[in-house]
């Protein structure tokens, strides 16, 4: 018999939850994030969370009124509050004020385009970005997720895990996400880069997410066994990218990656 002290939540947003309708209003937000013009209706929004419109009609006030989200006419986009909680939560990470503050002085980095991302299952969130002259601004932006095949830091911070972890994301004949003529393939494709990621110390992303840009990127050593993991990332036009200049890059980025990852050396 199930406990009746746990409420449980039977739309698309969770089998269970102890709060469905947290996790209700958390379905809604990914489902504005994930929407390609970032609007969505009272009818989109209640087919995404799998409940009636009445009780989805009931959510989105309460969004409304907190400020997470806000109505459009007919339709909903991500509110303000979000990117003053964003900010917060940024502004309390110790490693984005160091990334900045290096980017700054770095001789190399700091006339190039710089991120720090977190890893988040098999994508990386990218966490801030900074921009040198002339920026590269075909690349992600702050807040922005993509599949950790497709990007040189994504690729940087899967090299740590184990052979079998790996193993279990991304089996041999598993189809990878494309968006160039160059992007990986398999996973088998995926692994056998990680090999070479681990005996060189850095990944190189050579137009595998953006035609025409290349990418560097390093992983951060982890600070404790439950703290995020970092990576860092620079990008280059391939049309005037040496391998002098990425040997370069490489080791500013090791150095502000051990910067980051041991303060207090």
């Amino acid at each position: 018999m199930a406990d009746s002290h746990i409420p449980a939540s039977s739309d698309k947003s969770g089998a269970t939850s102890p709060a469905p309708a947290v996790t209700r209003a958390a379905a809604v937000l990914d489902a504005l994030a994930a929407s390609a013009t970032g609007r969505l209706t009272l009818s989109d929004l209640s087919r995404e969370v799998g409940i009636p419109k009445s009780s989805t009609s009931n959510l989105l006030l309460a969004l409304e009124e907190a400020r997470l989200i806000s109505r459009q006419g007919s339709e909903f986009t991500l509110g303000r509050k979000l990117v003053e909680l964003g900010a917060a939560y940024l502004g309390r990470m110790d490693e984005v004020q160091e990334f900045y503050r290096y980017c700054e002085q770095a001789s190399v980095l700091s006339r190039e385009t710089v991120r720090i991302a977190m890893l988040d299952g098999t994508n990386v969130i990218y966490l801030a970005r900074y921009e040198g002259h002339p920026a590269v601004r075909l690349t992600s932006n702050i807040g922005d997720k993509m599949p950790v095949s497709l990007c040189a830091v994504g690729k940087a911070l899967i090299a740590r895990l184990r052979d079998h972890d790996l193993e279990e994301m991304f089996p041999d004949d598993a189809e990878l996400p494309v968006l160039t003529p160059k992007s990986l393939r398999t996973g088998a494709e995926l692994k056998a880069q990680l090999k070479e990621i681990r005996a060189q110390g850095f990944a190189f992303e050579d137009e595998e997410s953006t035609t025409g840009v290349v990418c560097l990127a390093v992983s951060v050593p982890t600070r404790g066994a439950h703290g995020p993991s970092l990576g860092l990332s620079v990008t280059a036009l391939k049309a005037t990218y040496t391998p002098e200049q990425g040997s370069q890059m490489v080791k500013e980025l090791q150095e502000l990656a051990h910067s980051l990852g041991n303060p207090m050396g």
